[in-house]
């Protein structure tokens, strides 16, 4: 069973949802057969390539509010992350597009290790406050998750892989999703959001009953 997952690495919904789906994972008897697939989505896609203001600026700038009001508002999604048993210092990060990490997502896709490599990513930004712009950042999370240097420096010198992260977007916008995270399990059911894990257990328990009967 194959359950594809839509996500930025820049979005805390989407690494509390990965989490949530994987503590659901843990106590699924099928887990062996479960198969995850991450695709890229852009919440930014006009961001500067490399960040020059902080998160908190961008999306105090976003929502029409004061850096007190808007660091207020991260720390309760913080809290929520913390129940999680993740760390969020990433208000000061510098805000920056994210295509070229969800280019090396899909190299370490090919490779088989992009989820690996998402775990790094999401670290670097979410708890070490690391600009996922800067290419230094994106190669040493590379290296952490095991991807042959050349190989990121090449891909990180040109525009390799750009066709499969707008594809992705692409396939999410056709699903009728306008955010993320999404999930999609065994192309049946639609999740939208970071759902309760016990949202997601129950998800996977009928599309495996569902996958048996058919």
């Amino acid at each position: 069973m194959r359950i594809e997952i839509w996500a930025d690495v820049v979005c805390p919904w989407c690494y509390i949802g990965k989490r949530r789906l994987e503590n659901a994972l843990a106590d699924f008897e099928h887990r062996d057969d479960v198969e995850l697939v991450y695709r890229s989505y852009e919440l930014d896609p006009f961001a500067p390539e490399v960040g020059t203001e902080s998160t908190v600026t961008v999306l105090g700038r976003k929502f029409g509010a004061d850096e007190a009001g808007t660091r207020e508002m991260m720390a309760r999604a913080d809290e929520v992350a913390a129940a999680e048993g993740l760390h969020f210092s990433h208000a000061d990060a510098l805000h920056a597009r994210t295509l070229t990490a969800h280019r090396l997502l899909h190299l370490a896709k090919s490779v088989g290790r992009q989820e690996a490599l998402l775990e790094e990513l999401l670290a670097a930004y979410f708890t070490r406050g690391e600009s996922l712009g800067d290419h230094d950042v994106l190669r040493r999370a590379a290296a952490a998750a095991g991807l042959d240097a050349t190989r990121v420096d090449e891909v990180l010198s040109s525009t390799e892989y750009r066709d499969d992260v707008m594809a992705d977007v692409a396939q999410a916008q056709a699903y009728g999703s306008s955010g993320v995270p999404f999930f999609v399990v065994d192309g049946r059911y639609g999740i939208s959001g970071a759902q309760p894990t016990e949202l997601f257990a129950q998800a996977l328990q009928q599309a495996w009953e569902t996958r048996e009967s058919a």
